[in-house]
This record gives structure tokens, C-alpha cells and sequence, in this order.
């Protein structure tokens, strides 16, 4: 089943996609983060949409605005992808390989659940970036709260999939980063989920004899291809993400990880690394990018002009009194 949420005559409405499109709005549901905070995790999502299936038709998807499939709690974002990995060290910092410790564990970072778009929404580029990238990534949603859990454990609380794009400043991420502790502002302003939520059940045709899941993935700037992968070529399964995500802590309903870019050209930065140049161009206003999942669809977002960077004021250097 694959569930939207969409603004329409000044409304959000939560909706099961029939195959042609047509909307099925779910009764006095507003919020799919809401839904799935009921607990039940797959088979209550199942359930709400059959239900769904009875009601009258609303619009067709075409009529109305999609927003974000849900508004996470959490967004962790992981780097399964050892190309992605290999082709921006190479950009960044004209670095060779893999770090040994990147196979030591899934690594990821907790991005910023209140900087979401649609999956046709504008996107404003970062206040103070002149190197504005895409990232081509699959989402995984958490149905069901766990702790400590196993693999095994873990595919129960996996209520489906959306796709994202991790939009980044790779100029202030580099800036940031060479403080040691992570990104900030160069991964703070931007993150598209959409179109829907795919329930899990719907691709597990796509899954291979090693547990991953056999995706096509496709990105476009302006209509030109510029990558091309697949999401069984991920390091871990989504299993083990989530596994490792709940370790010592909770997943709850609603939390988002993300795979981490794909290679191939899964964003820019990775083709700088490996053409040893910025080709194709850094992203500006008016370029379109697409990204496109197998079994999952399509977003496609325009980037705009942001908001002009305010002064930052530099660290005072102070005199280290004591008490």
C-alpha cells in the first residue's frame, strides 16, 4: 500500500494511492506520524488503509500538493554506500579509499526533523553556499517502538520506505567539519521526503538472497541523467541499520534513516572526486533536480535563491579566569 499526505483546499489530508492515482483519504486521520504513534506497527497501517478503500474518492494526486508522507521525530542519516564514500573523500580532500573504521559499524548523524519538504516543494539554497549538491538516499520509517534489537527483531518494526534527498552546502559542511565533530549548517537547511510511504510488504519482491533490497535508483539535473545505482549495492541492510540505531536507546514510530547516498553519481560531489573537477556545475536557482526509486516513484524539486547570510560572529578569545 502506499499512503500520501496532500494540502488540498487549504487542508491536510492523510490518503492510500489507488493505482491510478486517485486519493482515498483516511477518516479522521491528519497526520501519518499520528497514525503510526498508535502502535501496531505494519499491520495497524494495513488495517487504517483497507479501511481507507471504502471510503469515497477524494482528488487524484495530480489536484493537490503533496506534502512530506509524514513529519519524523527523528531523522538519522547513515553512509552504507562504500563508492559514495570512496568518490567524496576523493572531492573533499583528495583522500584515497575507504577509512578502515567506516567497516567497523553503520555509521550516521541525526539531521534536522524540522527542515522537511515535499517531494515538489522549492528548495532555498543555504544562506552563504556557492557549492549546493543533491544526495540520492531511500528512507526506511520505524512502525513499532524497539530497543536493543536484532536484526531479525528489527524488519517487524520497519513499517515501509520513502525516498530522500539529503540536500547539502558541501562548502560549509567542509568548513564544519574540520572541527571534528560533524555537519551543521552545510546539512541543516534541507531534506525532501516523498512522494509516499511505501508499506514494507509492497517491496519485499525486491529483496535479494543477502537481505537487501534490489532498487534502481536514477538522478537528473535538468532532465540529464547524472547517476545511476542500485540499493542492494548498501554495505548493511536496512535490518542492521535499524538494529544498530536502537542500540542502547529507542526507535520510535515515525523515525526516518536514511541509506546514505548511493554511488554512481548519487550527488555531485562524488563525480567531482572521481572527474577531478566540478562537472557537472555546483546546483543554483532554477535547476530541477529528479530522483527517481524503482517500486517507491519520484521527486522532483527546484532550487531557489535563500535568504542572505547573516554576519557570524567569531569566537572571543577569553581570558581563562577562575572561580
Amino acid at each position: 500500500m502506499r499512503f500520501a499526505t496532500y494540502e488540498h483546499r487549504d487542508q491536510h489530508h492523510v490518503a492510500v494511492v489507488t493505482e491510478d492515482g486517485t486519493l482515498r483519504p483516511l477518516p479522521g486521520v491528519h497526520s501519518l506520524t499520528g497514525l503510526l504513534a498508535e502502535g501496531g506497527g505494519l499491520p495497524h497501517l494495513l488495517d487504517a488503509g483497507t479501511g481507507a478503500l471504502d471510503t469515497p474518492a477524494g482528488p487524484h494526486v495530480s489536484e493537490v500538493r503533496l506534502l512530506p508522507p509524514l513529519q519524523p521525530p527523528t531523522v538519522r542519516d547513515f553512509v552504507t554506500f562504500e563508492e559514495h564514500v570512496e568518490g567524496v573523500r576523493r572531492s573533499v580532500d583528495g583522500a584515497a579509499g575507504v577509512p578502515e573504521r567506516w567497516y567497523a559499524a553503520p555509521t550516521f548523524y541525526f539531521t534536522n526533523p524540522y527542515a522537511v519538504y515535499g517531494p515538489h516543494d522549492d528548495i532555498p539554497v543555504p544562506p552563504g553556499s556557492s557549492l549546493f549538491d543533491f544526495e540520492l538516499e531511500v528512507a526506511a520509517v520505524i512502525g513499532r517502538e524497539g530497543r536493543d534489537l536484532t536484526p531479525e527483531q528489527a524488519r517487524d518494526h520497519i513499517v515501509g520506505y520513502t525516498i530522500f534527498n539529503d540536500w547539502t552546502a558541501r562548502d560549509l559542511q567542509s568548513a564544519e567539519m574540520r572541527v571534528g565533530l560533524g555537519p551543521c549548517k552545510g546539512k541543516d537547511t534541507a531534506t525532501t521526503l516523498g512522494p509516499c510511504l511505501v508499506t514494507a510488504d509492497e517491496l519485499e519482491k525486491y529483496r535479494d538472497a543477502d537481505g537487501f533490497l534490489r532498487l534502481a535508483l536514477t538522478a537528473e539535473v535538468n532532465g540529464e541523467v547524472v547517476g545511476k545505482d542500485l540499493l542492494s549495492n548498501m554495505s548493511w541492510t536496512f535490518e542492521e541499520m535499524v538494529a544498530y540505531a536502537s542500540r542502547g536507546t529507542v526507535v520510535r514510530p515515525g523515525d526516518v534513516l536514511g541509506s546514505g547516498t548511493c554511488g554512481n553519481g548519487g550527488c555531485l560531489a562524488e563525480l567531482w572526486g572521481v572527474r577531478g573537477r566540478q562537472d557537472p556545475a555546483p546546483l543554483k536557482p532554477g535547476d530541477t533536480v529528479t530522483l527517481t526509486v524503482e517500486g517507491i516513484g519520484s521527486v522532483s524539486n527546484t532550487v531557489v535563491p535563500g535568504s542572505d547570510p547573516l554576519p557570524v560572529p567569531v569566537a572571543r578569545r577569553r581570558p581563562r579566569e577562575r572561580p
